[in-house]
C-alpha cells in the first residue's frame, strides 16, 4: 500500500496529475482503505490531482474533501488550493468563500499577505471597496511581493469611495515601486481635478507628461487641458487637448470639444478651433449655439466668409442665448454684405430692425441695409422693399433709381418688354444719378423700338436729346444709332441720314466701333433712297475701303447705284466682287438678277441669258425663279431661240401659276409658240391660265384679303371659317395654297398643332418658294414641339438655307441648332450654335442660347475643358437665365472633377447676379452643399442646405435639399 501511495504521490509531484489522478483513485477503491492511516491522503490527493488536472470534477472533489474533513490540516491546503483556483479563473466570490475558510488559521510568513491581498483584491472586484480595504490595510503591513500592489488597490478602493485623500497617500506609496510608476500618475491626476486642486495637478503631472512608456498618457495630457482651461491658461490648454486629440485613443466629450475649440481660438489658432467648434455646432442645444457662434468669427479671422456666413445664421436660428441671438443676426448681416450676398443681407438686416427695434446695433444695421439695397441683385425684393419706405432718403432715392433700371435691363434681357418700360419709368422718377437717368431713357427708346412702337421710340429718343447730354456720352450715341433707325423705318429719311451722319461722325476715330459699320453702311441707304446717288456711292465705296463687315452689301448697293448713274460697267464690276467673293452673301440673288438686268437693258442678250440661267440653276428655291426665267426668255426670243423661250414661259405657267408675270408670261407664250407654228398649243396653256385667275379675280382677292385680315387681327375662330370658305368657293385658285397656309397658322395659334401641320404637309410641295420657306418652317418648329427632332432637321435646314434675311436664317438656324442637339448630333449643334453666334445679337437671347447649347453638346462629347470654357464666357457675359445655368454647369463638373474647393469659390464670386433665376440658384447651392459633404464639412453643408429649405421659392430645389440634409442627419 505504501508503495503504491508513494508512486502515486511521485506522479503527482511531477505534474503527472492525469496519471496521478488514476493511480489515486484506484488507492480509493482499494478493499480497507477507509482504515488506512494513507486514507485522508488519498482522498486527497485525488481531488486535488483532478483539480489541477482540470477534470470538470475537480471543484467538486475539492468541495466534498473540505466538508468531510472539517479538521484535518489538509482541509487548510484544500482550501488554499481551491481558493487560488477560483482567484485565477476570476470567481472571486468562490475565491472569498475558500480564503475565509482560514483567516483564523495559522499560515506561513509567505501566505499571510499573500492571502489578505487577494482576499482583498476579490472584493474590489466585486466591488465592495470597505471589504477590499480593510484586506488590502492588513496585507500593507507586511513586507512581501504583494505590497505595492496592495498599496495600489487600496488607493483604488479608497478612489471608488471618492476617499481621495486617502486614495492620494496610497497611490504615492505604490508609485515609489517599479511596477506601477508608470500607472499611478493617471489616477493621481485624476485625484487632483477631482479635488479641484488645479495648480497640484499641473505641478505634478506636466514634469512627467513625456515619460517613456506612462500608462494612458493622452488622458493625462486631458485632465492637464481641463485643468489649463479652467485657470484660464488656453494656450497650455490647447497644447493638451490637441495632444489628445492627435493621440486619437479616445473622444473629447462635447463640452470637451467645445473648451478645444475655444483654447484654441484665444490662442489665435482658429483653423484648430474651426475643427472643434463645428462638431460640437451639429446639435441644436445651449452648447451648439455658443460653438456656432464662435465658430463664426472664427472663420472670420481665416478670411472664410462664407463659412462665417453659414455660422452666425446658424447662431441666430437657436434662441438658447438671446444675446447671441442678436449679435450673429447683425455679423450674418454684415458677413452676408462683404460676400457681396446683398439679398441674405437686405433680409437679415429686415429682421434684425423688425427683432431688435432698440438694439445696440440699431443705427449701423440702417447704414448697412441702405448699402445692401444699392448693390443687391435681387432687384424686385429691394424696389418692394424701398417702395413700403414712407420716407425716402436722398441715398434710398438714388438706390430705388439704380436698382429700377438693373431691373428693367433684366427684364430686356429676358424680352419683358412691357416690364421693362415700366421699370425705366420708375427709374426716371428720380433723376439723381444724369448720367443713369440718361441711360434710362436711351433703353426707353430701345424697348419701345424692340415692342414695335416706333412712335413712342421715337419720342423717347428725342427727349433724351433734349436732355442735352455730354457729345460722347454713350446713351446719347446709342440714341444717334436707335433713332436713325427708328427714323428710316418710319421712311423719314433726312431725320434718319441726319442721326447716322452724327453716329458715325462720333465713331470714326473711336476705338469701340459699336454699330459702326451697320450705320455707315444704313447711311448709305439713306442717301440711296433720296436718290442723292453720288453721296450713295461715295459711302458704299468707303465702306468697302473700310473693310466693313457688310461689305458684300456695299458693292451690291453699289452697283445698283452706279446703275442708276447709267454707269453699267461699273455696276457690273461692282456686282462681280459680290460674286466672285461672297457666294454665300444673302444678297448673292439680287445681284445675279440685277447684273443680268443690266446686259438685258444693253441687248447683251447672250450675256443676261447666262447670268439668269446661273441664278436658275444655283438658286432653284429663290424668290427672283419666275422672273429670271422671264428675263431668260425674253433672252431667248430676242436671239431667235423660240423654243427654249417657249420653255421658260412654259415653266412659269406650270411651276409658278401665281406669279405676279404669270400673265406676261402668257403672252410670251402665245408669240413665241407663233412664231414656231405652234399657236395650236397655247389654248392649253390659256384654259390652265383661267382656271388659276378666274375672271371674278377682284371679289375672290376680296375675300382673300378679308379672310388674312381676321387672321392678322387675331380673330382665329373666325379666320378658320373664312379661310374654309375661300378654299371651298375658289379651289383652282393660285392664291389656295396661301389660303391654306394662313389656315394652318390659325389653327397653330388657337392650340390644334394636329390640324395646323396636317395642312402643312398638304402644301410643302408649293412652287412659291417664299410661300415654301413658311411652310417648311413651320413645319419644323412643330414638329420640334412634338418632339419629332429628326423630322424637324430638313425642314429647318431648308429654310436656312433659303433665307432672305439674317433674322430669318436665326430662326431656322436656332431650331436646326435644338433639333440637333435633342438627337445627340452634337458636332452638328455646335455648327449651327457658331453659325448663329457669327451672325450676331439677331436677338435679345440669341447668343446666350447658342452658347448654352454648344456647351451643352461640347459636355456631351466629353470636351470637358472646351465646354467649360464656352459656360464661362456664357457665365460671365450673359446675366441671364442661361449664364445662370451655366454657372451651374461650371460649378458641377468641377465637383465631378474632385475639385471641391474650388467649385464652391466659382459659386461665391458669380452667383450673386443670377438671384432672381430661383431654380438655378437654388441648384448652385445644392452643388454647394454637396462639395461641403465631400469635404467633411457636415456643418457647412448642413447650415447651407437648411438655408435653401427656408429661402428657397423653387419647389424641385427645396425638396432636393430636404433629400439630401436627411442623408446628413442619418449620418450623425
Amino acid at each position: 500500500m505504501e508503495a503504491k501511495f508513494q508512486d502515486a504521490l511521485e506522479l503527482y509531484q511531477k505534474d503527472q496529475f492525469s496519471s496521478s489522478r488514476e493511480a489515486f483513485e484506484r488507492l480509493s477503491m482499494l478493499p480497507g482503505i477507509e482504515d488506512n492511516s494513507r486514507s485522508v491522503a488519498v482522498a486527497y490527493y485525488k481531488a486535488l490531482s483532478s483539480l489541477r488536472g482540470e477534470f470538470p470534477e475537480g471543484t467538486s472533489l475539492m468541495d466534498a474533501f473540505i466538508l468531510d474533513h472539517p479538521n484535518e490540516s489538509l482541509r487548510n491546503e484544500a482550501a488554499w488550493f481551491l481558493g487560488n483556483h477560483y482567484f485565477v479563473n476570476k470567481n472571486y466570490k468562490k475565491a472569498i468563500n475558500n480564503y475565509d475558510l482560514l483567516r483564523n488559521v495559522p499560515l506561513s510568513t509567505e501566505r499571510h499577505p499573500e492571502l489578505f491581498f487577494k482576499m482583498g483584491y476579490s472584493y474590489f472586484q466585486l466591488k465592495n471597496y470597505t471589504q477590499a480595504k480593510s484586506y488590502f490595510e492588513r496585507a500593507k503591513t507586511f513586507r512581501s511581493p504583494y505590497l505595492a500592489s496592495a498599496y495600489f488597490y487600496s488607493g483604488f478602493s479608497s478612489f471608488e469611495q471618492e476617499d481621495f485623500e486617502s486614495a492620494a497617500k496610497d497611490f504615492k506609496e505604490a508609485e515609489k515601486s517599479s511596477e506601477y510608476n508608470l500607472k499611478v500618475p493617471y489616477m493621481l491626476a485624476g485625484i487632483y481635478y477631482r479635488q479641484q486642486k488645479l495648480d497640484t495637478l499641473i505641478d505634478y503631472a506636466a514634469p512627467i507628461i513625456n515619460k517613456k512608456n506612462l500608462e494612458n498618457s493622452e488622458q493625462i495630457h486631458l485632465l492637464l487641458a481641463e485643468a489649463y482651461y479652467d485657470k484660464n491658461n488656453y494656450s497650455q490648454a490647447a497644447l493638451h487637448y490637441m495632444a489628445f486629440y492627435t493621440a486619437k485613443k479616445g473622444k473629447l466629450s462635447r463640452d470637451q470639444q467645445y473648451k478645444a475649440g475655444v483654447s484654441h481660438y484665444e490662442n489665435q489658432q482658429f483653423a484648430e478651433a474651426s475643427q472643434f467648434f463645428k462638431e460640437v455646432a451639429l446639435v441644436n442645444d445651449e452648447l451648439g449655439h455658443l460653438a456656432s457662434y464662435f465658430l463664426g468669427y472664427a472663420y472670420i479671422q481665416q478670411k472664410n466668409l462664407p463659412f462665417a456666413a453659414n455660422s452666425f445664421n446658424a447662431a441666430y436660428k437657436m434662441d438658447f442665448r438671446p444675446e447671441i441671438k442678436e449679435e450673429a443676426l447683425f455679423n450674418y448681416a454684415k458677413v452676408s454684405l462683404e460676400l457681396g450676398k446683398f439679398q441674405e443681407a437686405i433680409t437679415a438686416l429686415d429682421n434684425y430692425l423688425n427683432e431688435y427695434p432698440q438694439g445696440s446695433q440699431k443705427v449701423a444695421a440702417e447704414n448697412l441695409l441702405s448699402d445692401a439695397l444699392v448693390n443687391t441683385n435681387n432687384y424686385l425684393r429691394a424696389i418692394s422693399h424701398m417702395e413700403k419706405m414712407n420716407n425716402k432718403s436722398d441715398r434710398i432715392k438714388s438706390a430705388y433709381q439704380k436698382v429700377t433700371f438693373y431691373q428693367a435691363m433684366t427684364y430686356y434681357r429676358d424680352n419683358n418688354l412691357t416690364g421693362t418700360l415700366q421699370l425705366l419709368d420708375k427709374s426716371l422718377q428720380y433723376p439723381i444719378d444724369k448720367s443713369l437717368q440718361y441711360q434710362a431713357q436711351y433703353w426707353k427708346g430701345e424697348a419701345n423700338a424692340a415692342n414695335n412702337r416706333p412712335a413712342a421710340a421715337i419720342q423717347a429718343y428725342e427727349k433724351l436729346i433734349s436732355m442735352n447730354p455730354p457729345s460722347m456720352d454713350s446713351s446719347l450715341i446709342g440714341t444717334h444709332f436707335g433713332l436713325g433707325y427708328a427714323y428710316f423705318n418710319e421712311g423719314q429719311y433726312e431725320k434718319a441720314e441726319r442721326q447716322f451722319k452724327t453716329y458715325t461722325d462720333k465713331l470714326k476715330s473711336s476705338s469701340d466701333k459699336q454699330h459702326y459699320d451697320d450705320a455707315f453702311i444704313r447711311l448709305g441707304d439713306t442717301y440711296y433712297v433720296q436718290k442723292r446717288f453720288t453721296d450713295a456711292a461715295n459711302v458704299f465705296r468707303r465702306a468697302v475701303a473700310e473693310s466693313n463687315q457688310y461689305s458684300d452689301y456695299a458693292y451690291f448697293r453699289g452697283g445698283v447705284v452706279a446703275n442708276f448713274q447709267r454707269n453699267n460697267s461699273e455696276a457690273i464690276r461692282q456686282f462681280d466682287q459680290v460674286i466672285n467673293n461672297y457666294p454665300n452673301s444673302l444678297y448673292i440673288e439680287d445681284v445675279l438678277y440685277q447684273k443680268a438686268q443690266i446686259h438685258m437693258e444693253e441687248l447683251n442678250y447672250g450675256q443676261g441669258r447666262d447670268v439668269f440661267s446661273v441664278l436658275i440653276n444655283t438658286k432653284p428655291n429663290s424668290p427672283f425663279i419666275p422672273f429670271a426665267l422671264e428675263g431668260r426668255a425674253v433672252a431667248n426670243y430676242s436671239l431667235k431661240d423660240y423654243n427654249a423661250a417657249i420653255e421658260d414661259y412654259k415653266m412659269i405657267l406650270n411651276k409658278y401659276p401665281n406669279a405676279e408675270n404669270g400673265e406676261t408670261a402668257l403672252v410670251g407664250l402665245q408669240e413665241s409658240l407663233s412664231l414656231e407654228g405652234r399657236s395650236q398649243e397655247f389654248s392649253t396653256y390659256l384654259s390652265g391660265y383661267r382656271k388659276s385667275n378666274p375672271s371674278n379675280n377682284n371679289l375672290q382677292n376680296v375675300e382673300f384679303e378679308a379672310a388674312k385680315s381676321l387672321v392678322f387681327n387675331q380673330s382665329h375662330k373666325e379666320a378658320i371659317t373664312a379661310l374654309q370658305n375661300f378654299i371651298r368657293n375658289y379651289p383652282n385658285s393660285a392664291q389656295v395654297p396661301e389660303a391654306k397656309y394662313y389656315l394652318g397658322d390659325a389653327y397653330f395659334r388657337m392650340g390644334d398643332k394636329t390640324k395646323a401641320l396636317a395642312i402643312y404637309y398638304e402644301i410643302e410641295k408649293t412652287n412659291d418658294n417664299n410661300l415654301k420657306s413658311r411652310v417648311f418652317h413651320k413645319i419644323g418648329q412643330i414638329e420640334y414641339e412634338n418632339g419629332n427632332f429628326s423630322k424637324a432637321i430638313p425642314y429647318y435646314q431648308f429654310t436656312a438655307d433659303n433665307a432672305r434675311s439674317k433674322a430669318e436664317e436665326y430662326e431656322a438656324t436656332f431650331g436646326l441648332m435644338q433639333s440637333y442637339f435633342k438627337t445627340k448630333a452634337y458636332n452638328k449643334a455646335i455648327s449651327s450654335a457658331d453659325k448663329i453666334l457669327s451672325l450676331g445679337s439677331i436677338t435679345i437671347d440669341s447668343e446666350p442660347n447658342a452658347l448654352l447649347i454648344k456647351a451643352k453638346s461640347l459636355e456631351s462629347t466629353n470636351a470637358i475643358d472646351q465646354a467649360l470654357a464656352v459656360y464661362k464666357q456664357l457665365m460671365e457675359n450673359h446675366k441671364t437665365e442661361q449664364g445662370a445655368e451655366a454657372l451651374y454647369k461650371i460649378a458641377l463638373l468641377h465637383h465631378q472633377k474632385g475639385e471641391f474647393a474650388l467649385s464652391n469659390q466659382l459659386i461665391f464670386d458669380n452667383s450673386q447676379p443670377f438671384t432672381q433665376y430661383a431654380y438655378w440658384y437654388g441648384k448652385q447651392f445644392i452643388v454647394l452643399a454637396q462639395n461641403y459633404i465631400s469635404l467633411d464639412e457636415k456643418f457647412q453643408a448642413k447650415a447651407t442646405l437648411e438655408s435653401i429649405i427656408e429661402n428657397a421659392s423653387d419647389d424641385t430645389v427645396k425638396q432636393e435639399a430636404e433629400t439630401l440634409l436627411k442623408t446628413i442627419n442619418i449620418a450623425n
